[in-house]
C-alpha cells in the first residue's frame, strides 16, 4: 500500500488540503492509500520550536510522496533565518533530493478572461516549467551576511556542477517528448560562466539523446519579455533554481490566478506536491480560498508518484468541467462565487460522474 504524508502547513493550507482529502477518500476503494498527517512550517514552530522536526522528516523519507498545503505568515517573519517556515521547506526538498520542480500553467478556456493579457495573446497557452530545485544560488556555499573590513557584505554563490544540470535537463526533455516536443532552456550565458556551463550541458544532453526535441536557448531577461509577448509558443521551459523561481511566477500570472496552479518537486524516488500559492494569511479561516491548485497537485501525485494516469486525468477533467459549469471562487470570479468547501464539493460531484462513465 502506498504511503502519503499530508502536511497542511499554515494559513489556507489546511482549507485547501481538506478538499484534497475528499478526493483521496473517494478513490480509497480503488486505490487504498495509507495517510499520515503532521505539523509543518509555522504550525510546527508554534508547537515544536522548529519548522521541520526529525520525526516529520523521517515520516517524509518513509512515504512515497508528500502532499503539502502552504507555509509561512507574518507572525514568523522576524524569526532567525534558519527557524523561518520557508527554511523547513528548503530542508525538506534537500533531504528528499527533490531536484526537479514541475509547474504546469494552463490557461483554461473557461477562464481566459481572468488573465491580465488580451485573449488573442494568451489563448492556447499551456506551459510546463521545469525548475532545478536543490542547487544554484539558494544552496551555494559560502553564504553570509556579515561585516567585512567594517562594511556589511552579503554573499550567495551561484554554483552548479554538470551532474546537477544533466539530471534536471533529462527530466525536462522527457516531459517535452510526451508533449509538443519543444524545450526552451533559460540562462545568462553571455555574462555568467556558470550559465555557460548550463547551456553547454543542456546542449550536450540534447545532442546525445533528444535530437527529436526542438531546443531553444534564451537569456532570462529576453525570456521574461517573450513569455508575455508570445506565451502560446512555449511548451516546456527549463531553468535553474533562481531563474526558474522567477519565470514560473511570471507564467503563473498568465492563467489569471495563483489559485489555479499546482506543482511537484520530484527526485529519484521521492516527491513533494504543493500548490504554487502561499499561505494567504489575509484570507485564512474565511473559507474563500481556491482549492483547485491543491487538487491539481494531488492529480500530479497520482500521476508521477503512483503511476495512476487514469485517476490523474479524471481529476483534471472534473476541474475543467466544474469551471465550464461557471463555478468560481472569489479569486477567479466577482459574482455568484462559491466557498472553498463548495468548490471542492462541486469538483468531487463532477469527478464521480466522470469516473462512473469511464468505469
Amino acid at each position: 500500500m502506498s504511503k502519503i504524508l499530508i502536511l497542511p502547513g499554515d494559513g489556507i493550507g489546511k482549507e485547501v488540503i481538506n478538499e484534497c482529502l475528499k478526493i483521496i477518500d473517494y478513490f480509497q476503494a480503488k486505490v487504498p492509500i495509507e495517510i499520515t498527517e503532521d505539523l509543518f512550517g509555522g504550525a510546527s514552530i508554534d508547537e515544536n520550536g522548529m519548522p521541520l522536526t526529525k520525526d516529520v522528516l523521517d515520516k517524509a523519507l518513509e512515504a512515497d510522496a508528500v502532499l503539502l498545503g502552504a507555509v509561512g505568515g507574518p507572525q514568523w517573519e522576524n524569526l532567525e533565518h534558519d527557524l523561518k517556515p520557508e527554511r523547513g521547506l528548503l530542508t525538506l526538498r534537500k533531504e528528499l533530493e527533490a531536484f526537479a520542480n514541475l509547474r504546469p500553467a494552463k490557461v483554461f478556456p473557461a477562464l481566459i478572461n481572468a488573465s491580465t493579457l488580451k485573449q488573442e495573446i494568451v489563448e492556447g497557452t499551456d506551459i510546463f516549467v521545469v525548475r532545478e530545485l536543490t542547487g544554484g544560488i539558494y544552496f551555494g556555499e559560502p553564504r553570509y551576511n556579515k561585516k567585512v573590513e567594517g562594511k556589511r557584505v552579503g554573499a550567495n554563490n551561484l554554483i552548479y556542477n554538470e551532474d546537477e544540470i544533466e539530471r534536471v535537463a533529462r527530466v525536462a526533455f522527457e516531459i517535452a517528448r510526451k508533449r509538443s516536443k519543444k524545450l526552451t532552456s533559460l540562462d545568462k550565458a553571455n555574462v555568467l560562466e556558470v550559465m555557460q556551463l548550463w547551456r553547454d550541458v543542456v546542449t550536450e544532453v540534447h545532442q546525445k539523446d533528444f535530437k527529436d526535441i526542438e531546443l531553444e536557448h534564451l537569456y532570462i531577461d529576453n525570456a521574461a519579455m517573450q513569455v508575455i509577448k508570445r506565451p502560446s509558443t512555449f511548451d516546456v521551459i527549463l531553468a535553474g533554481n533562481l531563474f526558474g523561481d522567477i519565470i514560473s511566477d511570471e507564467v503563473a500570472e498568465l492563467t489569471g490566478s495563483l489559485g489555479m496552479l499546482p506543482s511537484a518537486s520530484i527526485g529519484k524516488d521521492k516527491a513533494i506536491y504543493e500548490p504554487v500559492h502561499g499561505s494567504a494569511p489575509d484570507i485564512a479561516g474565511q473559507n474563500i480560498a481556491n482549492p483547485i491548485a491543491a487538487i491539481l497537485s494531488l492529480a500530479m501525485l497520482y500521476k508521477y508518484s503512483l503511476n495512476l494516469d487514469n485517476i490523474s486525468e479524471t481529476i483534471e477533467k472534473a476541474v475543467s468541467k466544474t469551471l465550464d459549469d461557471g463555478i468560481r471562487t472569489k479569486d477567479i470570479g466577482n459574482k455568484n462565487t462559491v466557498t472553498c468547501t463548495e468548490m471542492g464539493d462541486k469538483i468531487l460531484k463532477n469527478l464521480a460522474k466522470i469516473d462512473s462513465k469511464e468505469a
